[in-house]
């Protein structure tokens, strides 16, 4: 072999920049052109970065609500079973008393024309004119009423419900003026004295264990159960009479007297019938609330109890001090007697299911606070939160809605509230280590879970001040998130 072939069966040199397979350009890793709508969206997205993570967050925020719905209907069935077993209890022990009377009944006489048909001759009939005799009742109300009476409240049980009850004996004292039935245009013959009644409309007589007797001028008659008076239910439980037939012994004033002891729940309640009408009633109970028509003239109360006096005249009622069944003016009716009761209700304390239901519509502000702290945190201290951490925190918080209403079944309300806001507050602080990487950053966590637990409980406890509260804390809130995000460029950092 000559040289000339040695030198053309050499592998010839490559020149230039030697070329390898991975160097290979493919379709999918050609970098974007800006002008194109892929680089378009992509820029947008980036652009937004921030809005599209709030947009994410107030969706999540929504998506709780659900929880909270049902945590809601959680209480009102458990609201339910509590009235349900109040009911059964009062239904045994006595309901709540609204007491009337007493009520002077007179019977009187009067004519009564009607047309009816009578045969004549021939067949005919023809009609004449008849003049009957038929009864009706006068009815006149004292010109002083004076009770007195001392509350005896219980707690009965049932289950892990309780209702409040009492027992009390009532004195009633006073006197009736002689009828004037010339003012009603009723001849004196007509008059039936010897049907007069005096009637009492009571709910529920059931406390009564001893006959009832009423004094009536120096006479004595027992109280009979039944209704008298009309337009009130009728039965045996509605109330008592009897009957006195001693009117016109003489032309005075007739006093009368009465202790009746009864067993009520909730409230206790009486009708002003007296021109001029006194009630004093005192009770252990520390949390008595007074209602009605007419406040208490004086009153006391402290740890040990209550005591309050009420002073009444017929000028602030609906009903006059005497009046006929026949008449169309206006009467001792339950629609005309029920604007006009006053008297005292026996409160339970603190009702649990009431402030929890207020506590859960404050609910969705809480979720809104904690996920605002976080969302800070990732704006401030540049760290990535999934939304599933987001949604972990806000599951936490809607947990501790239901161990409040869960916890204060059983023990009582600051205890059980103490108890949820605490494991809540450790439950999403033991989240908060791993995802905000940072013992100092759970720390404010913890400390702003502690004071938003704080002012909630603040909040349920002043009533009255709830709304001023709720103000001015979201006006704190809003002025804190202001300084702190007063130096933060939205546009360029979404940009980096």
């Amino acid at each position: 072999m000559n040289t000339q072939d040695a030198s053309n069966s050499t592998v010839p040199r490559l020149t230039g920049t030697p070329k390898s397979d991975h160097s290979t350009t493919s379709p999918t890793s050609k970098p974007v052109e800006s002008g194109s709508p892929l680089g378009f969206i992509l820029s947008f997205l980036k652009r937004s970065a921030t809005l599209f993570k709030m947009a994410g967050m107030a969706v999540l925020i929504l998506l709780l609500l659900i929880p909270l719905t049902m945590v809601r209907s959680v209480l009102q069935e458990r609201l339910g079973r509590r009235n349900e077993a109040v009911a059964n209890i009062t239904s045994s022990w006595g309901r709540e008393q609204k007491l009337v009377g007493p009520v002077l009944i007179v019977p009187y006489r009067h004519a009564v024309k009607s047309w009816k048909e009578q045969p004549v001759a021939g067949g005919k009939t023809e009609r004449i004119e008849v003049v009957e005799m038929a009864l009706a009742n006068a009815y006149f109300l004292p010109t002083n009423l004076a009770i007195a009476g001392d509350l005896k409240p219980m707690e009965l049980r049932r289950g892990i419900y309780d209702a409040v009850v009492y027992s009390t004996k009532l004195e009633f004292t006073g006197e009736f003026a002689q009828p004037d039935f010339s003012s009603l245009r009723i001849e004196e013959k007509d008059v039936a004295w010897e049907d007069a009644t005096i009637a009492f409309a009571i709910p529920d007589l059931r406390g009564v264990k001893e006959t009832l007797n009423f004094k009536w001028g120096e006479r004595t008659y027992p109280l009979l159960p039944g209704g008298k008076l009309g337009g009130f239910s009728s039965g045996i439980l509605s109330g008592a009479f009897a009957r006195v037939g001693s009117l016109r012994e003489s032309d005075a004033a007739i006093p009368f007297r009465l202790e009746l002891s009864l067993n009520g729940s909730g409230g206790l309640s009486f009708a002003p019938l007296g021109s001029q009408s006194t009630v004093k009633l005192t009770s252990s109970w520390p949390d008595p609330s007074f209602f009605g028509s007419f406040l208490p003239a004086e009153r006391k109360v402290t740890r040990e109890g209550f005591e309050a006096t009420w002073q009444v005249s017929y000028y602030g009622r609906d009903f006059p001090q005497q009046w006929t069944s026949q008449t169309s003016q206006p009467s001792l009716t339950p629609s005309s007697v029920e604007s006009s009761f006053f008297g005292v209700n026996l409160l339970s304390g603190i009702d649990a299911y009431r402030n929890t239901e207020r506590a859960i519509k404050y609910g969705t502000l809480f979720i809104v606070l904690i996920f605002a702290a976080f969302f800070l945190f990732e704006m401030l201290a540049g760290l990535r939160i999934h939304p599933f951490q987001y949604a972990i925190v806000g599951a936490a918080l809607c947990l501790f809605f239901l161990s409040l209403l869960s916890l204060s079944e059983v023990i009582p309300f600051g205890f059980a509230y103490l108890v949820a806001a605490g494991a809540t507050t450790a439950l999403i602080c033991f989240h908060s280590v791993r995802m905000l990487k940072s013992g100092s950053r759970t720390f404010i966590v913890a400390a702003l879970l502690v004071g938003i637990f704080g002012f909630l409980y603040v909040a349920l406890q002043s009533q009255d001040y709830a709304l001023l509260l709720g103000t001015g804390g979201l006006f704190a809130v809003l002025a804190a998130v202001i300084w702190l995000t007063r130096n933060i460029d939205w546009y360029a950092r979404d940009q980096k």
